[in-house]
């Protein structure tokens, strides 16, 4: 496979101006592999603001403009769930503090343009869970599809319930009491987090995190994720994210300073990393010198670089290549061992390998 071809969409996401140059084939090219990304919808927003959408050809164009207008549902549909789960949670005496996405979307921020979701994710502190879920299952919302195996999994090691669909509008939410679990190897401490969240300006009773928080947990949930078929998408989420908030002053200090304080210094050196490699996102050398102590030796990070440069490109076969298997392999067993120590994590992957494959979750009455 050519090299430009595996580069197509990285290269479009920072110069949208080389598509003035494309052939049609190219074009075709860019449509799956920004369709395997998930970044179709983010795509045509950045031709937009570039003033590049009247150029696109016939053949392309409708792709863009679907997942556009996908994405356009979808961010209402988003700011409406969140009123319902405001109301069902009305009596938590707690902030609703939303994340990722859906927080991107209650904060009107850039890194929502374009952007596709599967479920919103919420945080509420772990002494609440039980009423939490209580009154979403009564607003219902309630968990479903997994093994029994699965959900005590969840219940006993993760950092969130296993998730919830809502029985009429098929909504899933995901219920955090941190953004890592107890067995990772890694605590940043949630009360920190909740503690700097801030009120969403239109939006009564809804919090999100902190800008730096913002930032780090994104960067924390892209590099302890094994499975990364979205991974490009989640490196321009960061690089929307970072381009925003570094127009305050002394952003840089205060997250570098933040991922020190919550144990995240390796996440947010990995993302400033490859963000660099694959989205040249203006980051000053002063912050990636501040993350020195964080970042791993010359032997972990050649490998870290042959892994990531290659799972966190679309999830299509025109950017694999002999090795993308196995890399894509080595990042599933590596989230995994930093989640979970080995005499949790070599039963987990056994079970997972040789026993799930012939259950099924029970089916709903």
């Amino acid at each position: 496979m050519k090299p430009l071809s595996r580069n197509l969409l990285s290269r479009t996401l920072r110069t949208p101006e080389i598509t003035a140059r494309f052939s049609m084939s190219e074009w075709d090219m860019l449509v799956r592999q920004a369709r395997a990304a998930g970044l179709l919808a983010r795509l045509a927003h950045r031709f937009r603001r570039h003033g590049l959408a009247a150029a696109i050809p016939e053949a392309a164009r409708w792709h863009f403009d679907a997942a556009e207008t996908l994405a356009d549902k979808q961010r209402t549909a988003v700011r409406w769930e969140l009123q319902q789960l405001r109301a069902a949670l009305a009596d938590l005496d707690s902030p609703l503090i939303v994340l990722k996405g859906a927080a991107y979307v209650a904060g009107n921020l850039p890194a929502a343009a374009g952007r596709m979701f599967n479920d919103i994710d919420i945080l509420v502190p772990r002494e609440r869970l039980p009423q939490a879920e209580s009154a979403l299952m009564l607003a219902g919302w309630h968990a479903g599809g997994l093994s029994e195996y699965d959900k005590r999994y969840y219940r006993r090691w993760m950092h969130e319930i296993p998730p919830l669909q809502h029985v009429q509008r098929a909504t899933v939410i995901d219920v955090h009491h941190a953004i890592l679990p107890d067995t990772a190897r890694y605590h940043p401490d949630p009360a920190k987090l909740r503690s700097r969240a801030v009120a969403v300006e239109g939006l009564p009773g809804i919090h999100v995190l902190a800008a730096e928080d913002r930032i780090l947990h994104s960067a924390t949930h892209l590099f302890h994720d094994g499975e990364l078929p979205h991974g490009l998408r989640d490196l321009t989420d960061l690089d929307l994210l970072l381009r925003d908030a570094a127009v305050g002053p002394d952003f840089w200090p205060r997250l570098t300073a933040r991922a020190g304080e919550l144990q995240l210094g390796r996440s947010l050196f990995y993302a400033l990393r490859y963000l660099r490699h694959f989205l040249d996102t203006p980051i000053p050398a002063g912050a990636t010198a501040a993350l020195d102590a964080a970042a791993p030796n010359h032997a972990t990070l050649a490998l870290m670089d042959s892994i990531f440069t290659r799972v966190l490109a679309p999830d299509h076969a025109s950017c694999a290549d002999a090795f993308t298997p196995t890399a894509r392999l080595a990042a599933f067993v590596r989230a995994h061992w930093l989640r979970m120590p080995v005499h949790l994590l070599v039963p987990h992957l056994f079970h997972k390998a040789f026993v799930s494959p012939y259950q099924r979750a029970p089916k709903a009455a």
